[in-house]
């Protein structure tokens, strides 16, 4: 019997290894950490995004300059059929108002229990405290477990799915990039994505609305513009929003110096704002007035004084142009150490469609190891279960053709 082994058990490897054991193939995953699925599990804290209910062109507009090298696959195994498997393993589903797709308990153990059980009865074997750390001079995988002496592993297909470079201590450090690059393998480097950004803030700022969320507001970097929330920090600013502009944000900061936009009230057009911001004040505080007339929220108050030192317009139009265009210097993003996911990575040029990698075959890769990056919102782990789907079959096609 043919013998298959994954090198990382995240989403994009244990998918991979579902679909390789399904046809009847042994498969064995690897995993340097004591359990897997790790990261999977921190993300479903606050409630498991599986993916998106948006119409599949939309959706794959998600993943800007990748969105070709991936619509195989997603496309193979899209959101609806990554709602179909996890109901197969017991895990229902249901849409919430944002269109984003959840668990029904809105957590990642019930799924990946689940999961591991069906992969168990398919015969699955999983070992943990096992790192890969390179190739023999017949690049051959090597695996360490523990502080053993590293040994090849014999198999007849290789899957890599050992993540990107964030979030670290839960086993994606990137310390494949160094390895894959000794065998001649383009990798593109691992950058921080979904990620907060610094902005300088004023001590009495940062002390007194660290915390805080800026809610409806919109965010502009050049050309691109996010609407959503944000959360204050007391090194800058976190949230939806601004994770999706990570791509924007890192190519301003690649050239000199960066800056956000944000309007705060981005449901109302400047001559709108400016015709309310029009009305007599009479004896109320500006902070009172702009809450009782435009609906500012303490917190966005405070921003606007902040960006414009104080010194706000005091003619109607010239305060709402203001309101709607809160300009803040950005000093750069936080480490990959703090970032949701990364970007880089295996350059997808040296992949094929069947995720083998064009110039050794045997060899498949899946997930955050390739060259792409997501918003949050369900894209990431759609695109990890779909490389991770697309790989398992890559590998089950590669086998069959050896042995025709």
């Amino acid at each position: 019997m043919a013998r298959v082994i994954v090198i990382g058990g995240g989403p994009a490897g244990l998918m991979a290894a579902d679909v390789v054991s399904a046809a009847g193939v042994s498969v064995s995953v690897f995993d340097g950490m004591p359990s897997v699925g790790r990261k999977l599990l921190l993300a479903g804290r606050g409630g498991l995004n599986l993916t998106h209910s948006e119409p599949i062109d939309a959706l794959l507009g998600r993943y800007g300059v990748a969105r070709e090298f991936l619509s195989k696959s997603i496309g193979a195994f899209s959101p609806e059929a990554l709602r179909a498997f996890t109901h197969e393993i017991g895990v229902d589903t249901f849409v919430g108002t944002s269109g984003r797709v959840f668990p029904r308990s809105m957590k990642a153990s019930p799924l990946l229990r689940a999961w591991l059980a069906r992969l168990s009865r398919q015969g699955v074997e999983l070992r943990t405290r096992h790192r890969f750390v390179g190739f023999d001079d017949s690049k051959r995988p090597l695996i360490a477990a523990g502080s053993g002496a590293p040994k090849v592993e014999p198999a007849d297909a290789v899957v890599f799915a050992l993540g990107g470079g964030s979030w670290p201590r839960l086993g994606s450090d990137g310390a494949w990039v160094s390895l894959m690059a000794d065998l001649g393998i383009r990798v593109q480097v691992l950058e921080p994505a979904n990620v907060g950004l610094g902005i300088d803030w004023s001590e009495y700022f940062r002390e007194r609305f660290g915390g805080e969320a800026l809610k409806r507001i919109a965010i502009t970097v050049g050309k691109e513009r996010q609407r959503g929330e944000l959360i204050v920090t007391v090194s800058g600013l976190e949230g939806g929003a601004v994770y999706a502009l990570t791509p924007a944000l890192r190519q301003t900061l690649a050239c000199g110096r960066a800056e956000i936009q944000i309007d705060l009230r981005p449901d109302l057009d400047t001559s709108d704002l400016a015709n309310r911001l029009s009305r007599p004040r009479g004896k109320q505080s500006l902070a009172t007035w702009l809450r009782k007339t435009i609906h500012l929220a303490p917190v966005a108050i405070a921003l606007l004084r902040e960006a414009s030192g104080d010194a706000l317009p005091r003619d109607a139009l010239g305060l709402a142009r203001s309101i709607k265009e809160v300009r803040l210097p950005v000093t750069g993003l936080s480490g990959i150490e703090r970032a949701i996911s990364s970007a880089g990575g295996i350059s997808l040029d040296e992949v094929g469609p069947d995720m083998m990698l064009r110039r050794h075959p045997g060899l498949f890769v899946a997930g955050e190891m390739l060259d792409w990056e997501a918003p949050t919102g369900g894209y990431l782990l759609q695109g990890c279960f779909a490389t991770g789907h697309a790989a398992g079959r890559g590998v089950l096609g590669y086998l069959a053709e050896r042995s025709s």
